[in-house]
């Protein structure tokens, strides 16, 4: 049976260009990942990582996360509808920047995210995001490293179940 006081990695893997350096990670500080994405991915063979194929249809992988992820779990995924979702429950979130989405900063980036899809449906020009640069695999990195040990500090500083 799984550890519930585990932290978890979820990775919404289908465009994720920080994959490597999440299973590094991740196998530095001995945390299980769940590699999900819409079909068969590729994942290193390795007892921390599995993979998950959640199947073709529409946010499939989305939806798969969303189930599962929950406070103390760390969810990597550039999708902004999916991280709303995961903040709701308490699960950190990164993107593949290295910026996190927060309760504070999620509502606006949502709407923001509405509004260019909008704009762009209405015949808008509105261009797409920047391309991933080396600084944003660095950025990644930091994020996801200080994400773990706040993690780690959090879950340290509460008290033991009662055993009885």
């Amino acid at each position: 049976m799984p550890d519930v006081n585990q932290t978890r990695i979820y990775v919404d893997a289908d465009a994720c260009p920080v994959k490597d350096e999440i299973y590094r990670v991740a196998i530095r500080h001995g945390l299980p990942v769940s590699v999900v994405a819409g079909n068969f991915i590729r994942v290193p063979q390795d007892p921390l990582i599995e993979r998950i194929a959640a199947g073709s249809g529409m946010d499939a992988a989305d939806d798969w996360i969303a189930e599962r992820a929950g406070r103390g779990d760390i969810v990597i995924t550039s999708d902004i509808p999916l991280a709303s979702r995961c903040v709701k429950v308490g699960a950190e979130v990164i993107a593949p920047t290295g910026k996190p989405f927060t309760e504070a900063s999620i509502g606006m980036t949502l709407a923001v995210r509405n509004l260019m899809t909008d704009l762009r449906s209405s015949g808008e020009v509105t261009g797409g995001p920047r391309s991933f640069a080396p600084r944003d695999r660095s950025a990644f990195l930091s994020a996801l490293d200080q994400t773990i040990r706040r993690i780690q500090r959090q879950r340290a500083q509460q008290p033991a179940p009662n055993q009885g």
